[in-house]
């Protein structure tokens, strides 16, 4: 089969290649996904690159170990499955994340514990758009911040991948979200259900004498110390991208299963991750049969377009998702 590999850490356009590699064979609890659709997120080009350096710790420190095969989101149909799998069968319409196995493949291979049956009615492409970014959104508002009714939410990063989820989620739990984002995604987060839009290019948004209960913090700059400034005394902050916390609550602070907690403050943070599995797969599904979230996509690439896909991702600020067509498609 097809797939996009590289053996080496660099840039798309200098280590990324398009070449033959084996066919995968599902094994106990594994299933071949035929892929439809892969969408792209930010740890393809950091793994691609080896950024930050631990990556080269897990995965080889002048060279990958093994050929890489780009992506982890996936949508398509079962190919085969393993001995002990009985959710699913070839033929099934499924979504989910493959891991370091990689979605940039004619087939791929993931543990049946990472996928789910695709929404109803909806696209390969809108599919593939929603495991890690989808997964995380609703672990940093639902499960970190315990967004309600009447929750104020400051969402830094509200027009990406996660943040256009993240949006959407807290507005169907009844949270008031006040989007940060850059001028040209105002009009999009407002559709999107943000009661309130700030322009981070000409407005202070965090230590500005304004609390909120949440804030979900996706890939802002600014220190723990400020955004601590910035919650309500018994706030939340939900650091969604490895975050740094340790700061926010100053010498003492402990980690307690993902929160941390300093001696005296009531506030918390929540470090969120996207590890997908298959009930969280199956809310965001019914989430979006339900109409209360849709997959925002920026740009589909054809497969052969894969290095510009990543690079636009790279260096890009796409609006939502963007997503590789495995079947064709283009911008």
């Amino acid at each position: 089969m097809k797939a996009w590999v590289y053996e080496r850490y660099g840039s798309p356009a200098d280590v990324l290649r398009f070449d033959e590699v084996g066919t995968p064979v599902p094994e106990g609890d594994q299933v071949v996904v035929r892929v439809r659709a892969s969408g792209l997120n930010a740890a393809d080009w950091h793994l691609m690159r080896a950024d930050p350096f631990l990556v080269r710790l897990r995965f080889g420190l002048r060279r990958p170990r093994r050929p890489m095969i780009v992506g982890c989101d996936v949508a398509g149909v079962v190919e085969a499955v393993g001995e002990r799998v009985t959710r699913f069968a070839p033929g099934d319409r499924v979504f989910g994340e493959v891991g370091f196995t990689g979605g940039f493949a004619e087939l791929a291979v993931a543990p049946v514990g990472k996928l789910s049956v695709m929404p109803a009615g909806c696209t390969f492409e809108h599919a593939a758009a929603i495991p890690v970014a989808g997964v995380t959104a609703l672990r940093a508002v639902r499960d970190a911040g315990g967004v309600g009714p009447g929750t104020s939410v400051l969402l830094i990063g509200a027009s990406g991948g996660v943040g256009t989820f993240a949006l959407q989620i807290a507005r169907s739990l009844g949270g008031l979200v006040t989007a940060v984002c850059g001028p040209s995604a105002g009009e999009l987060v407002r559709s999107l259900g943000a009661v309130e839009v700030i322009d981070y290019t000409t407005d202070r948004y965090v230590d500005a004498g304004r609390t909120y209960d949440v804030i979900v913090n996706n890939g802002g700059t600014h220190s723990l110390r400020a955004l601590r400034r910035t919650l309500t005394p018994k706030g939340i902050l939900a650091a969604v991208g490895g975050s740094q916390h340790g700061g926010l609550f100053g010498p003492g602070a402990v980690a307690m299963r993902g929160k941390v907690v300093a001696p005296f403050v009531s506030q918390r943070i929540v470090a969120v991750e996207g590890d997908s599995n298959a009930a969280d797969l199956a809310t965001l599904a019914s989430m979006i049969e339900g109409g209360d979230v849709t997959p925002v996509i920026d740009r589909t690439y054809a497969f052969g377009e894969a290095p510009e896909a990543l690079r636009y991702v790279e260096e890009g600020h796409p609006k939502g998702k963007v997503v590789l067509s495995v079947e064709g498609g283009g911008r």
